[in-house]
């Protein structure tokens, strides 16, 4: 079931056509039935309410205004690191900082009319 916070996909006649993120889950009156907020991720942003059954935010296919809807939770694919069971990780040079490397160093870029706001005026 999608909860709060994920990043649903919402098709529209069996065609994809929005991510959305869940921002709320609150029961209605009728049994197993959810008012579920959802955050429209386009331009420009905009929320909406939808009332839905438990099974249509887990997935099932429903009808709104005699058009076919399905609402699918959005998956991270998962990367798997192209390890073989003989690796040795000491033999391999490691990335970044994470090796025994020099570090090097960064380039400072001033910003000279840039203040903070927390810090005081000199005022002399």
């Amino acid at each position: 079931m999608s909860t709060i916070n994920d990043i649903v996909l919402i098709h529209f006649e069996d065609a994809p056509v929005s991510f959305a993120r869940v921002e709320s889950i609150l029961p209605d009156a009728k049994k197993d039935w959810y008012h579920v907020k959802f955050l429209m991720l386009q331009i420009p942003l905009q929320v909406v309410t939808w009332i839905l059954k438990d099974d249509y935010i887990n997935g099932d296919d429903f009808h709104m205004n005699g058009k076919k809807m399905k609402i699918t939770k959005v998956e991270s694919p998962v990367e798997e690191l192209p390890l073989s069971k003989n690796t040795n990780l000491s033999d391999k040079k490691l990335p970044g900082n994470m090796g025994l490397q020099e570090k090097q160093q960064g380039n400072v870029i001033a910003f000279p009319g840039f203040k903070k706001k927390h810090e005081p005026d000199d005022a002399g």
